[in-house]
């Protein structure tokens, strides 16, 4: 969902100074989180599909092992190594099954949940692991991560590994949410939700009928319309267009957050015209990956069944 684009904007970043990026697609990981039935072959495609999103989403940058460059691995391949597993096994050492729980977040369960499920108590190594293995200096993901991603740094101070900075990027909030948590897997965007969510690839239409029915707040900066004009509109257009019915107002343009919401505050601009302009420009930051996946339609359908099915 539209969670990628924040994630995608981090690695340009890094990209642009220079920082080679790898993108782990963590099919056992999913299998142990139970996506998609736990069967590996349709992990493997949702991998596929992965790396054409974030190939979409950062205008297919250069691919390799230098500077600047990007690179894809399964966590397969990273796995297929007995250090790998001494990793996973130390890092579980160091951990209690009570401070376990408190990681599930960052798997989108409860702390309570699992209580049959042994794997999914091994889930917080593996992330930590895979962190130690690639020997990575910079760590990132969602804010949904950090608690992991604090764990993998107090198993380094253990062990003298290397501790990588980790970088969290925000967690969108639902739609139909009053934004501005943060601190809960339970009011995040969730591609499970279609309706609460905005989609890779929902059409402009469909942006326009879910951003009619988001919640916004007067005058509140985390409702979902300004948290989303926020992260995305403004960093990828600069700019948010309104356009109203001629009948009820003159087009404006606003370059910054604070002055639009203010807009929307004091009634120069309707709320729902503020909601179609950022509709707006969604459709246009996710125009790229619709263009994309134009030249991959097998890929695209394939992929549509599989979620279908869930």
């Amino acid at each position: 969902h539209l969670a990628y684009i924040l994630l995608a904007d981090t690695i340009r970043n890094m990209l642009d100074e220079g920082v080679n990026v790898i993108i782990l697609l963590a099919d056992w990981h999913a299998w142990v989180n139970d996506k998609f039935d736990r069967d590996m072959d349709k992990i493997t495609l949702a991998g596929e599909y992965m790396t054409e999103v974030f190939r979409a989403l950062l205008g297919n940058p250069e691919e390799g092992e230098g500077s600047g460059q990007l690179r894809f691995l399964s966590a397969s391949e990273l796995m297929d190594s007995g250090k790998y597993w001494e990793r996973v096994l130390r890092c579980s050492k160091n951990m209690s099954l009570s401070r376990v729980r408190r990681t599930f977040s960052i798997m989108g369960r409860h702390e309570d949940s699992s209580e049959h499920d042994l794997a999914a108590f091994y889930y917080p190594a593996l992330q930590a692991a895979d962190i130690f293995e690639l020997e990575v200096d910079i760590a990132f993901g969602g804010m949904d991560q950090r608690k992991a991603h604090m764990y993998m740094r107090d198993v380094a101070d253990k062990y003298g590994w290397t501790k990588a900075t980790c970088i969290h990027t925000p967690m969108l909030s639902g739609l139909k949410g009053t934004g501005g948590r943060m601190d809960s897997f339970d009011h995040k965007m969730s591609k499970s939700d279609p309706g609460n969510a905005i989609l890779l690839h929902d059409s402009p239409e469909s942006l326009r009928e879910k951003m009619g029915e988001a919640f916004l707040e007067i005058g509140n900066p985390d409702s979902p319309v300004f948290e989303i004009a926020r992260h995305i509109v403004l960093p990828n257009s600069g700019s948010i267009q309104v356009n109203p019915n001629p009948e009820y107002g003159e087009p404006s343009i606003w370059g910054d957050l604070q002055s639009f919401i203010d807009a929307v505050a004091d009634g120069s601009v309707h709320p729902l015209d503020a909601k179609m302009a950022v509709a707006d420009g969604l459709a246009e930051a996710l125009a790229p990956v619709s263009e994309h996946f134009a030249d991959k339609p097998e890929l695209l359908s394939a992929m549509d069944q599989l979620t279908n099915s869930q």
